[in-house]
């Protein structure tokens, strides 16, 4: 039987075939010459670091070909990875729509650090450079979307998820927000009230909670909306969304939506409610009245419903 992260690595590995088979027939059809972006992604990472390619001449020229390739190949198998894990976590998505997601993700994994580092400017690419770079990650969604779902692991075929309620859905939405003002509870918050999770799970999570409550209060605190910040609260809102899933063995590919698109609000409405407290409170008011808040929101999201877990813990995730 296959496991999640043996299926996981042939998802990853049949993707990026086929994205490297499309891109080749692209320019076979087209005599399109090889893109030179992995190549300058190689020497933008390698200023950024402070290091050099070795080499002179072809042999250096050889060496930046060949790390570009493997950054490819380790983004490929590395996203096969991560979608296996998000099958068995519970998000089960249509066909259509999980090969538009991978894809799309795929192709971030690639523009947006090209972007990052100066390499090349997307809002600049023609209609032409956008269909080039998006037909062969589409292909590459679609052929691990299908792996994916086409070599369930055992613990998918005894315990087939159901389709989440509305009621489920606005929870995670919730859970979601609380998360984005106190990044923690998007874990915490399921954890802490769930039925069957052991003592020590609950007090790192309450280590945690307790960490970033007093570290709020702290001068020099980020921007929680900046680049480096919000994908981490993103992230939580997304992982409590499916551990409250879990619970009702539902299907978590909405709730999953609705706790990111919680976080976002959480997040920048937090940012925004700190600004306007500024200068009428103090900022530990303000910080005080913002953690009240948010763990109202993770209680009101966590306790309905509440009940212990039917998934089978003889079952393994991995092989």
């Amino acid at each position: 039987m296959t496991g999640t992260f043996t299926r996981g690595l042939l998802a990853g590995a049949a993707g990026t075939t086929a994205l490297n088979a499309v891109t080749h027939l692209d320019r076979a059809l087209r005599g399109r010459p090889a893109s030179s972006v992995p190549e300058q992604t190689v020497d933008a990472l390698a200023e950024v670091t402070g290091r050099q390619v070795p080499g002179k001449g072809t042999v250096r020229d050889a060496r930046r070909s060949g790390l570009g390739a493997l950054s490819g190949i380790a983004n490929g198998v590395g996203l096969g990875v991560l979608s296996s894990l998000a099958r068995s976590a519970g998000v089960q998505m249509p066909f259509p729509v999980g090969a538009v997601v991978k894809g799309a993700l795929s192709m971030a994994a690639t523009d947006v650090p090209v972007a990052a580092l100066g390499v090349s400017d997307p809002r600049r690419w023609s209609r032409e450079d956008w269909l080039t770079d998006a037909v062969p990650h589409l292909a590459y969604g679609a052929t691990v979307q299908a792996v994916v779902s086409g070599l369930p692991t055992a613990e998918e075929r005894v315990l087939p998820r159901q389709k989440a309620r509305s009621g489920l859905v606005a929870r995670s939405l919730l859970l979601g927000v609380a998360a984005g003002g106190r990044s923690s509870l998007g874990l915490a918050g399921p954890t802490l009230t769930a039925t069957d999770t052991g003592v020590a799970k609950k007090l790192a999570s309450l280590a945690s909670l307790g960490g970033e409550l007093y570290g709020d209060k702290q001068p020099g605190v980020p921007d929680r909306t900046s680049p480096a910040a919000l994908p981490a609260r993103l992230a939580s809102g997304a992982g409590g969304a499916v551990l409250l899933a879990r619970r009702q063995g539902a299907n978590a590919a909405w709730p999953v939506v609705a706790g990111i698109a919680g976080s976002a609000a959480g997040s920048f409405g937090g940012r925004n409610w700190r600004r306007w407290a500024d200068g009428r409170l103090p900022d530990w008011q303000a910080g005080v009245i913002e953690d009240a808040a948010a763990v109202v929101l993770a209680l009101a999201a966590c306790l309905p419903g509440r009940r212990r877990s039917t998934r089978l813990g003889t079952v393994r995730l991995f092989d």
